[in-house]
């Protein structure tokens, strides 16, 4: 396009913008939002109930419109169309990991911040040690915060005049479990940690990634392909448990219980 093609281009825009009241609709009290001085044939008509409904149309599609079209630019310039060919992309770097365990459908290698672009794959192994451990712990969190409700707690003291029945689920128990408890809890994890090689297994040779020493029964035979499809499941379920982890997180906090009704989050600013 020349030159004077774009100083069309922006003076046309400059007149529309213009026109609509220089964003009047934003700033000032006379029009709502998104209110053009434009009244579409067919669209501006009816019930307060169809218009409110036309409105909330027409922001999920613009909402699908911005992540689509940065979508096409994105691939556009990365493979010189906007639904060209990945293929195409030659110096991705993402191509020396696209063949690890947890390449995945539906994304495939999913980097969005771009963590390997370097290439590094001393970087890589690291990273996804990293996600195995976080996975597993999420995995055990997740199942903690759902087995006391379905399946009950263990009888017993955890302290003078405190029974493990009477201690809540979830974020609620961080004011109730003493501080030995705590000591106790923290001594296990890095008992854990010590017996596993301190973090060997992300930056020391001798260690597959998640490679904790202990090997359990059922899982570790079988053929090469057995105990990828079994890593990859691991991956896949960890991920899952870390969203899921979260998400319990994050309502018990609001709400009080990790599937608590919203509600009850009377605080809301939503409201």
């Amino acid at each position: 396009v020349p030159f004077l093609g774009w100083v069309q281009i922006f003076a046309y825009c400059g007149s529309i913008e213009y026109s609509s009241g220089l964003g009047e609709d934003a700033w000032g009290q006379s029009k709502a939002p998104g209110d053009m001085g434009w009244k579409p044939p067919f669209f501006t008509g009816g019930t307060q109930e169809q218009r409110n409904r036309r409105l909330a149309v027409e922001l999920a599609n613009g909402r699908l419109a911005m992540m689509a079209i940065i979508g096409m630019f994105f691939q556009d310039g990365l493979t010189g169309s906007a639904w060209g060919d990945w293929a195409n992309y030659t110096d991705s770097p993402l191509r020396a990991f696209e063949s690890e365990l947890g390449v995945q459908a539906p994304v495939g290698f999913w980097d969005p911040v771009g963590f390997t672009k370097d290439g590094s794959a001393e970087n890589f192994k690291r990273r996804r040690s990293v996600e195995l451990k976080h996975g597993r712990i999420a995995m055990l969190a997740t199942m903690g915060y759902i087995t006391p409700e379905v399946a009950g707690k263990f009888g017993g003291l955890c302290a003078a005049d405190l029974e493990f029945k009477e201690i809540p689920n979830g974020l609620a128990a961080l004011n109730v479990v003493p501080f030995l408890g705590w000591v106790q809890i923290f001594a296990y994890c890095g008992s854990i940690e010590y017996s596993s090689g301190l973090g060997e297994d992300a930056w020391g040779q001798s260690k597959a990634p998640g490679d904790m020493g202990w090997k359990p029964p059922f899982f570790t035979g079988g053929t090469q392909e057995q105990r990828n499809r079994r890593l990859a499941v691991e991956l896949a379920n960890g991920r899952l448990a870390m969203m899921a982890i979260i998400g319990m997180f994050f309502q018990d906090g609001l709400t009080g219980s990790a599937w608590g009704d919203w509600a009850n989050y009377t605080d809301s600013p939503l409201r």
